[in-house]
């Protein structure tokens, strides 16, 4: 197991209040932003970053799941789908991590990131829409769940990410819907990615629980936040998220070239 340092409690304060905003207004993990602040600020390890990341969303994923679920903003049936599709994926992305070559799959993903960055300023969800269920819907929903566990265990991208515009532009789904859903969906994710997590000693569970706690104090304000912005720009502050994580991930392929 990597030797984890010690880390400073304001920074991981700070950092989990900022991961909670995140995740209630985005409907995120946050583990994109949370991941490189770790290494940086914290001097964590790269892996021993990701695999605190994943458990540290955890409470913020169940406070702001509620939260948009009181509102009644989740899709529960997609929710499930979802999460069914993403358990088994994360498993597959896992495994074949260390067997095949990620590269072209990198480029692949941060093409889409960048037509969902288009988009976003194009194509505004109607706030009062919602997933239209059939069984064929609910088919794509897991496969769409599958692809994306797959992405998250072979590229380290969240979930939240990958699954809220494409609820939006595919399924139909509004803004909020599709932030609440991914929210619940992430919860048997982090539940499942951090008990392997635990299994290889990759997880630091005290600074998890510390950036955990501070993410669950704020998550729920950011859900309260979601609902009064207006989906454009709802649409637009997403898109400037996606489009620094899509830098992020440029400037990190660019480097091991």
């Amino acid at each position: 197991m990597p030797e984890a340092p010690r880390p400073n409690l304001i920074i991981l304060m700070v950092l989990g209040a900022l991961t909670g905003m995140l995740s209630g207004l985005f409907g995120i993990g946050g583990g994109v932003v949370l991941v490189p602040m770790m290494v940086l600020f914290l001097k964590f390890e790269q892996r021993l970053a990701a695999g605190t990341s994943v458990a540290a969303i955890l409470p913020a994923a169940v406070v702001g799941g509620i939260g948009y679920a009181v509102q009644g903003n989740v899709d529960w049936i997609a929710a499930l789908a979802l999460a069914i599709g993403v358990v088994v994926g994360a498993q597959i992305g896992s495994w074949l991590l260390s067997r095949v070559p990620t590269a072209f799959l990198r480029w692949l993903f941060m093409t889409f990131l960048l037509a969902v960055i288009v988009s976003l300023w194009f194509v505004v969800p109607q706030r009062d829409a919602s997933i239209d269920m059939s069984p064929l819907v609910i088919g794509l929903l897991i496969v769409t769940g599958l692809a994306t566990g797959v992405l998250s265990g072979l590229l380290g991208v969240g979930g939240g990410i990958v699954v809220v515009p494409v609820l939006m532009f595919f399924f139909g789904a509004s803004d909020l819907i599709a932030k609440g859903t991914s929210l619940i969906m992430l919860i048997p994710g982090s539940i499942s990615g951090t008990i392997g997590n635990m299994r290889r000693r990759n997880v630091d569970l005290r600074a998890a629980a510390t950036l955990g706690i501070a993410a669950s104090v704020f998550s729920p304000l950011g859900s309260i936040v979601a609902t009064h912005i207006a989906p454009f720009w709802s649409n637009v502050t997403f898109s400037i998220l996606l489009a620094i994580i899509l830098a992020q991930m440029v400037v990190k392929a660019l480097k091991k070239k």
